[in-house]
């Protein structure tokens, strides 16, 4: 047995968009099952999003705390954000976001790992990159609204955001995926040397370079 996913796509015979937002949209698709049944199935449709794991040289992340009104909770996360154009190189997004949200810039870049957020209600895909020899940017910082307006930002110890996870006092998905990825990648032939270039093919959102 092959421990890898595989693309497939059952037959659609209906199709409508009963909702769409500004950034995402739910759809319904009536979709055959093996034995001929057809099921209807609602999931969200999602342009993708990039997250990074921002490491120090003192072997810190980078995370920040910000609201999340559907949970009703103020969460730490690491820095992420959407992939707001259609084929949009996800690297390009990682630095963005990375200046944006911590008015920091990396030299090394490579990919940690590739997700689905919640594949049973959403085709959300995350790429979550590692960023190492990190510097301030100089200039202006990025201005904020919203939720942004009220976030913090802070270092922390790797090992601590895997306690924190692995206790139930940390529940971001992205975060709590990238610290244990982190851990795990240290653990491998090669180490995190051997991880992915960052620009590594994404067949979930595909990208030109």
């Amino acid at each position: 047995m092959e421990l890898q996913d595989t693309p497939q796509e059952w037959r659609v015979v209906a199709t409508t968009t009963p909702f769409q937002g500004n950034k995402t949209s739910v759809r319904t698709d009536d979709v055959v099952m093996p034995d001929g049944a057809v099921a209807r199935r609602d999931y969200q449709v999602h342009p993708g999003s990039v997250a990074v794991v921002a490491l120090d040289d003192e072997d810190r992340m980078l995370v920040l705390k910000q609201y999340r009104h559907p949970v009703r909770e103020k969460l730490w996360e690491i820095p992420a954000g959407l992939l707001d154009v259609p084929g949009e190189n996800p690297l390009h997004a990682a630095e963005r976001e990375l200046y944006e949200e911590a008015h920091v810039k990396a030299e090394d870049w490579r990919v940690l790992t590739d997700v689905y957020t919640t594949p049973g209600g959403s085709d959300e895909a995350v790429r979550i990159f590692l960023a190492r020899d990190l510097s301030e940017v100089q200039g202006e910082r990025f201005e904020v609204a919203d939720e942004e307006a009220d976030m913090e930002l802070a270092r922390v110890p790797v090992a601590d955001v895997v306690r924190g996870a692995l206790a139930g006092e940390l529940h971001n998905n992205c975060l709590v995926v990238g610290a244990l990825a982190l851990t795990a990648a240290r653990a491998e032939a090669g180490g995190l040397e051997a991880l992915r270039p960052a620009d590594a093919p994404w067949p979930a959102r595909p990208f030109s370079t």
